[in-house]
């Protein structure tokens, strides 16, 4: 675990030329990355979303692709599409901008439906099919989506199957004063993301992925993480809670913040970490709820609290696991 750490803490540092004082935001994007997992980003423009996708793709040496979702883009415009060759007289596949390691769906929710859901066969099969013909996409494939506060105008609601391929979510938010100001030194004379390296082989990255499938999880653990799934789907406030596959996204991503963290295996505290970011937003709050103000972070809170973590045999298998 310490070449995960190693090799993990190069990256971020790198980023942090570019993205500064959101540390925590850019370390669960790696989280993500090495779960082979897709991130939603949500705020208001102008934080540094599109800058924290091109920085991530840069310092990995992966191709990258950026989608400007609109009202008028189709499912050809990011699937690709095939075109007569008059030449051969055959059709040839042109690709879209979903063929790349790294793809930025900005402003994903300023698309129609219709083009949302072509999304759903690439995020979840790392694959797509145009015309009959299936197309793999390469390795390693990840989704940063940005998205705007659901009360803008011009916006269509994700649909439920389509957050739940997102591994995560997080919120950059405004930069701190210290921060903003420091943002301002840097750009002085050109944008730090210009000459940002490239500090990570793509084959050192795709090693990671591999390694991090290596974290010992405990069984106390395991029942922990299905029993926060669990407690979701029977709060009363929510009308739809988290699914299976939430719970399995909650134990990909322990898996790998221990990694980043140095340890060969999780700890609840990990899960605690990673509860907000990976359940939140696959969970859907009752009505009645919403008019009281009651918000699925609020939900996740209260049930982190309710739900009791793994008692003393955990911890004492923890201490002899971090002694040897």
């Amino acid at each position: 675990m310490e070449e995960v750490q190693r090799i993990a803490a190069r990256i971020v540092n790198n980023v942090e030329q570019v993205i500064v004082g959101k540390r925590r935001i850019v370390e669960l994007v790696l989280v993500a990355l090495l779960c082979r997992g897709h991130v939603l980003i949500e705020d208001v423009p102008g934080t540094g979303k599109t800058m924290l996708a091109k920085s991530i793709a840069r310092s990995i040496g992966s191709s990258f692709k950026r989608i400007q979702c609109t009202p008028d883009l189709l499912p050809g415009d990011v699937t690709g599409v095939s075109i007569f060759n008059q030449q051969t007289r055959e059709f040839e596949f042109r690709p879209g901008p979903i063929m790349a390691q790294i793809v930025l769906a900005d402003e994903i929710n300023r698309a129609t439906p219709k083009t949302q859901s072509a999304l759903l066969e690439a995020m979840e099969e790392r694959q797509i099919t145009v015309d009959g013909v299936t197309h793999a996409l390469p390795q390693p494939f990840i989704v940063l989506a940005t998205q705007n506060p659901i009360e803008y105008e011009g916006t269509f609601p994700l649909p439920e199957a389509q957050l739940d391929r997102f591994l995560l979510r997080v919120h950059l938010g405004y930069a701190d004063r210290i921060d903003e100001i420091a943002i301002l030194k840097r750009q002085r004379e050109g944008h730090p993301l210009e000459t940002l390296p490239t500090v990570v082989d793509m084959n050192d990255l795709l090693h990671l992925q591999e390694v991090i499938k290596q974290v010992h999880v405990d069984d106390l653990i395991v029942e922990y993480i299905v029993a926060l799934t669990t407690a979701t789907r029977d709060h009363g406030d929510v009308y739809l809670g988290a699914s299976t596959r939430g719970a399995l996204a909650l134990y990909r991503a322990a898996q790998a913040w221990a990694a980043l963290n140095g340890r060969d295996f999780v700890t609840p505290d990990d899960v605690k970490v990673l509860a907000q970011p990976v359940l939140s937003h696959r969970l859907i709050v009752s009505p009645a709820a919403r008019v009281r103000n009651v918000t699925a972070q609020t939900i996740i809170d209260e049930v982190l609290a309710a739900v009791p973590v793994p008692g003393a045999r955990a911890g004492r298998r923890f201490e002899r696991m971090a002694a040897g």
